[in-house]
């Protein structure tokens, strides 16, 4: 066994433990969220982190799973668990749609990503002008304490839900990362072209890509309908929600397993100061989301996962020269 695996495995027992840390419920929140950003992040990280095509408009996906399960909930009684899955399907159904129309006629860089916003927006705007969907009201979900329903007494209930699924989606990602498909999206990630060149199927990874990206950030967004209780259009399928997904897999490192855990442990807490202190300035929280992604940008382009690694390997080759020297002498 690595040594890589027993830290993974100490460190889930710790974060498993916290519910019997802490009584808090303020801190049990955070802690939900923290699982919860990482989890939708580490969905967009497989199709904008492994394969490099950078996505503006995950809202779509988010947007789809907390519609779909709360409308079979709230018109239909379906228990939120089968939604969960009948969301990821119909997530599937849109992502497959957008890959083809972006993917067939080569939109990349900057015009998939605005072809991706302009989507998110396109379905905001249907969706809050139909009944159906009870246009911008919103749908508030009924309140119980009930499993089948995905309602717990408690937050802890809540909070080993979104682990669970976090640990799954991390798992899936893992795997992608590790297998000849991941390989295959790094390449086109790196240089379509010279991928294509030596047999890579481009367009078939890609919508491979996008399809099991598109299915967790579903589920994600159906926990965050039964965690809150509540959804309208702005909430699932707004601008700011994009952002929010993607923001923890830049900062923390994206095309790694761990960046988007490290990138929602800050802006989490960081999120809720920002609301603590200047809770009276509407929208302040995109403003320090938007500095930070500019900072990022300009001085960790890789992430902090990738600044560390870097770092390591410096330190690695450093320590290796020194011995050469040494033996030399």
């Amino acid at each position: 066994m690595k040594k890589s695996h027993i830290f993974y495995g100490i460190g889930l027992i710790l974060i498993a433990l916290f519910p019997f840390v802490t009584d808090n419920q303020y801190f049990m929140h955070i802690a939900i969220l923290i699982l919860y950003y990482a989890l939708v992040s580490q969905a967009w990280n497989i199709l904008s982190g492994y394969a490099g095509q950078f996505s503006f408009g995950h809202a779509i996906f988010f947007g789809t799973g907390a519609y779909s399960s709360a409308i079979l909930l709230s018109k239909y009684n379906i228990s939120p668990w089968i939604g969960m899955f009948i969301g990821a399907i119909i997530a599937i159904g849109i992502a497959l749609l957008i890959g083809f129309l972006s993917f067939r006629y080569k939109l990349r860089g900057a015009y998939f990503s605005l072809g991706t916003l302009a989507f998110a927006e396109i379905l905001r705007i249907l969706v809050q002008n139909m009944d159906y969907f009870n246009k911008t009201l919103g749908i508030l979900l009924p309140i119980g304490d009930n499993p089948w329903l995905f309602q717990f007494e408690s937050r802890a209930g809540y909070f080993y839900i979104i682990l669970i699924l976090t640990i799954i989606v991390t798992v899936v990602a893992y795997l992608i990362s590790k297998s000849r498909l991941g390989f295959n999206l790094i390449a086109i990630r790196e240089n379509e072209e010279a991928a294509q060149s030596l047999g890579v199927k481009t367009f078939k990874n890609k919508m491979i890509a996008i399809a099991i990206s598109g299915a967790l950030t579903s589920v994600g967004g159906t926990f965050y309908a039964q965690y809150l209780l509540y959804i309208d259009p702005p909430t699932t399928f707004g601008n700011d929600v994009s952002i929010s997904i993607i923001l923890p897999a830049i900062l923390g490192g994206m095309g790694t397993i761990l960046g988007p855990f490290m990138g929602a442990i800050i802006i989490v807490p960081l999120g809720e100061l920002t609301s603590h202190f200047f809770g009276g300035f509407a929208g302040i929280h995109l403003m320090v989301y938007g500095l930070i992604l500019v900072l990022v940008i300009l001085f960790l382009p890789e992430g902090l996962v990738g600044w560390f690694q870097e770092k390591m390997r410096s330190s690695r080759l450093k320590k290796e020269g020194n011995q050469n020297d040494i033996t030399e002498t």
